[in-house]
């Protein structure tokens, strides 16, 4: 069996694992979209250690970054003539810091920063959650928690399904 068919089947069947979790006894504990998400970018940083790392650390990061944007818009009166341009201000400085932190290493894969920080940015504006009381709440609904547990959960479904596809591909080879 090649590489292609064999990784094929294993994505197909971790997909309807996550799917199961996401709809069924796990409902609520992570956003099934911000998993695809991450588990994509595992792949596009090179299926390794090395881009689970990223894509855990620079995920959470770019969370971080976003939750930190969000508190300081959520000071700002919504009504306001001023919102618009202190939202804007509010997050591009914010980008800038995420950017900048790329100095350091172990935040050096800027685009799996922006991938939390987006997600992020998703989660709050979906619902109506970008509110004080989300943000600032010890519970499973902050963006701290719910976003960056799914971009985690995501990079170990990728691994995953890399692990799975060897294994298929064993099985297969023994025929």
């Amino acid at each position: 069996m090649n590489n292609l068919t064999a990784l094929s089947l294993s994505i197909g069947a971790l997909s309807g694992v996550a799917t199961f979790l996401a709809v069924g006894p796990t409902a609520g504990i992570f956003l099934i979209w911000a998993l695809t998400i991450a588990w994509a970018a595992y792949f596009a940083f090179g299926a390794t250690k090395e881009a689970q790392k990223n894509v855990i650390v620079c995920g959470a990061f770019g969370v971080l970054m976003a939750w930190i944007a969000a508190v300081i818009i959520t000071t700002i009166p919504a009504g306001s003539m001023a919102f618009p341009l202190m939202a804007s201000i509010a997050v591009a400085v914010s980008v800038v810091v995420l950017c900048l932190a790329a100095h350091f290493p172990q935040l050096a894969t800027i685009p799996a920063s922006v991938l939390g920080y987006s997600a992020t940015f998703a989660y709050l504006l979906e619902g109506g959650k970008l509110t004080p009381e989300v943000l600032l709440s010890a519970h499973w609904g902050n963006p701290l928690l719910i976003v960056t547990a799914s971009i985690a959960i995501g990079a170990y479904f990728g691994e995953g399904s890399v692990l799975l596809s060897s294994k298929i591909q064993e099985l297969a080879n023994k025929k």
